[in-house]
């Protein structure tokens, strides 16, 4: 009897969702100036912006609405949004045509992988990671993306010096960040938790204020990529 291969566990479930008739629209009309279809080879984001400057990678934005703002406001940064639901990717590339930003280019694919696969090393000075699934029930905390080997991707991804940020308004999962971060080599805790929107420099999400609404506390943790090198291909 054969090796019946192994199942990779994702963290996200594709959810059909409804798009819009101007999402769809968005997808053919507009994907060709913001999106990013994958290559054989590493992306050259020097290439793929045009130019050189700070770059931020956002996984998984959802609506687009945080991205947008935070890219509107901050010209001067190349933001990548990663996201693997259609009609957010849609409502994003409206947003941005609308708005006028040039500075946001799109991936629609499973985020991990292109941490590993498509980012070349240390080409990353922020990464932002707002509202996951929380993934509650204890059986599927496996799911949860947050996890040591993801973090050995974004370490990677990431310059000595640049910025991983998360943020969630599920108390056990910002506690379950916490204690995985925090034990690993390449972060270094640059502030607490519950640190207010404003004072944590991003924008509210839609996610975010639907948990307000339901009494939910948000919170926000900073860490910083430090020198430390990558020696091996092992987990944090």
């Amino acid at each position: 009897m054969g090796d019946t291969p192994r199942r990779e566990i994702r963290s996200f479930v594709r959810r059909a969702g409804r798009t819009t008739r101007a999402q769809t629209r968005a997808m053919t009309e507009l994907w060709p100036r913001f999106g990013i279809d994958l290559p054989d080879a590493p992306l050259d984001l020097d290439q793929v912006f045009g130019r050189h400057r700070p770059r931020l990678l956002e996984i998984g934005f959802g609506d687009g609405e945080a991205l947008a703002e935070f890219a509107g406001a901050h010209p001067e940064t190349d933001c990548i949004g990663i996201e693997v639901h259609e009609p957010g990717v849609g409502h994003l590339l409206l947003a941005l045509e609308d708005r006028g930003i040039e500075n946001v280019r799109i991936i629609c694919h499973d985020a991990v992988e292109i941490l590993d696969r498509w980012l070349p090393p240390a080409c990353l000075d922020q990464v932002h990671l707002f509202f996951p699934d929380p993934w509650p029930k204890k059986r599927h905390h496996k799911r949860r993306i947050v996890q040591p080997a993801f973090l050995d991707k974004v370490a990677r991804a990431l310059r000595p010096g640049g910025m991983l940020h998360m943020a969630t308004d599920w108390v056990p999962y910002a506690e379950h960040m916490a204690e995985v971060t925090d034990g690993c080599e390449w972060f270094d805790k640059d502030g607490g938790t519950a640190i207010p929107p404003a004072f944590a420099g991003r924008p509210q999400t839609k996610f975010e204020r639907r948990g307000m609404r339901l009494g939910h506390e948000v919170r926000d943790l900073l860490y910083r990529r430090n020198d430390a090198p990558l020696s091996s291909p092992a987990d944090c």
